[in-house]
């Protein structure tokens, strides 16, 4: 075809189009309500699928019993889920199939929990089985055997991953004396389990007096309510004593601790220092300086020892927020002849962070990838289950999730320096070094005193 007959085509776009403008979040009818014993009952009406998700938080976790018993949270639910005094494991899992509903147990640090969900005109059922778990769980012996010997098997391939000890190390460095610095039991004190232990926990710290119940979905809060009140009142339980903990260390300087793999050709880095909880007044000003600095696909740490460097492929910053107390980590795994070049940059970029303000592109871009990534957290169910047990549990303001993206949109550059400032403890951050001894050793003592450690935790001289 000649040019003359050839018909004009349009224009390419030269420029990236504007973002339209942010959507405003829906949020769901909520009702909350404390019965007379003590629980606390959160329901958020969201009738999009008709489908219902409900979790029940007890405010007992691993952190509880660290000291006497690493790990015993977690194993106790395990097993919570495995018989009650009317159903057995199998009754218990023939009950889920035939209204074609999800179970799961969980415990962290500071929390343990049930939680179901299914279609909405199972709701009774569904917490129903939560109530019996909740209340009537008999940790059978043979499941409680084989959770045992599960447990011990995933222990022992843990301490094979450079990320676990990495992390068992920080936790230990930072906080000390306290709970939290115990994330994992030794394979021993796995074999020393019994379950005795398990039924004191589950006595101890399953009871409504500090228990929280979520319920998000297809429902009328009026009618959900009157199930709750129904199945759970006649529950009664004492509220478990508060347990007071030694406050965590306040480092001075830098510290290097190595764990020593032999033979591994990457290292594991991990940089960390005490920072802040959820309810200080900083918290929305230090998530955007993360995000900035290291907490997002294009933050600074990443165009750096990832764009530039080609050190590794996801450096990540976090906060990490417990309920007590919290903390600032950089992560990094990278070949071994650049760990110490790894680790400038990491302070490089903290610095700069401390030094000198954000740009205003960099400031922008940051706020409105947190109000997106909130946004998506809030889309399903889980989602939103996930966030009201963050307000409820923290016990933060009840306008916390309706006014975040309004609090981050008004932050300023300024707002960024003075976080960064406070809460990346650059001059006193502690450093953990997961990798051959032989091949970084020399490399780790660039920036401070060394102590060694084998997978075990056993002290290496």
């Amino acid at each position: 075809m000649s040019s003359s007959t050839q018909q004009a085509q349009p224009a390419r776009a030269t420029s990236v189009p504007a973002l339209a403008a942010e959507r405003p979040v829906v949020w769901p009818k909520r009702t909350v309500r404390t019965l007379a014993n003590g629980l606390q009952v959160v329901l958020a009406e969201s009738r999009a699928f008709p489908k219902i998700t409900a979790h029940l938080y007890f405010r007992g976790g691993n952190a509880a019993v660290a000291l006497q018993n690493p790990g015993l949270a977690e194993m106790t639910s395990a097993v919570v889920r495995t018989g009650t005094a009317s159903r057995t494991s199998r009754q218990i899992e023939e009950d889920l199939r035939r209204i074609g509903a999800g179970l799961g147990t969980h415990a962290g640090a500071d929390s343990s929990s049930i939680s179901a969900a299914g279609l909405a005109e199972f709701s009774a059922e569904l917490l129903e089985l939560i109530a019996d778990l909740a209340r009537n769980a008999t940790f059978p012996q043979e499941e409680f055997d084989r959770e045992q010997r599960q447990r011990y098997e995933e222990l022992k391939i843990e301490r094979t991953t450079p990320g676990f000890l990495a992390g068992e190390r920080l936790r230990r460095v930072l906080f000390g004396a306290h709970p939290y610095a115990i994330v994992a039991p030794t394979l021993e004190q796995v074999e020393a389990y019994t379950r005795d232990q398990l039924v004191e926990f589950y006595k101890r710290y399953y009871t409504p007096a500090d228990a929280l119940l979520i319920v998000v979905g297809d429902f009328s809060a009026a009618t959900m309510l009157e199930q709750v009140e129904k199945i759970f009142s006649g529950w009664s339980a004492p509220k478990p004593e508060a347990q007071k903990s030694a406050g965590p260390p306040r480092a001075t300087g830098r510290r290097i601790y190595l764990v020593d793999r032999p033979g591994t050709v990457q290292t594991q880095v991990l940089v960390g220092n005490l920072a802040l909880t959820r309810r200080d007044p900083d918290w929305y000003r230090t998530v955007l300086a993360n995000s900035i600095y290291g907490g997002a696909f294009h933050s600074r740490l990443v165009m750096n020892i990832r764009e530039q460097k080609g050190y590794t492929y996801s450096p990540r910053s976090s906060l990490n927020a417990l309920r007590e107390h919290g903390y600032f980590s950089v992560s990094a795994a990278v070949r071994n002849d650049v760990a110490a070049a790894t680790l400038t940059e990491i302070f490089y970029e903290m610095d700069r962070m401390r030094s000198l303000p954000v740009s205003a592109e960099e400031l922008e871009s940051a706020r409105n990838y947190l109000a997106g990534v909130f946004s998506l957290g809030v889309a399903t169910q889980d989602g939103l289950v996930g966030q009201l047990s963050v307000v409820y549990l923290d016990r933060l303001p009840e306008d916390y999730l309706e006014t975040y993206r309004q609090r981050i949109s008004a932050l300023s550059a300024e707002d960024v320096l003075v976080a960064a400032r406070r809460h990346f403890d650059s001059a006193n951050a502690q450093i953990v070094m997961v990798g051959d001894r032989a091949q970084v050793g020399e490399q780790a003592a660039l920036f401070g005193e060394v102590t060694a450690f084998d997978a075990q935790g056993n002290l290496i001289r």
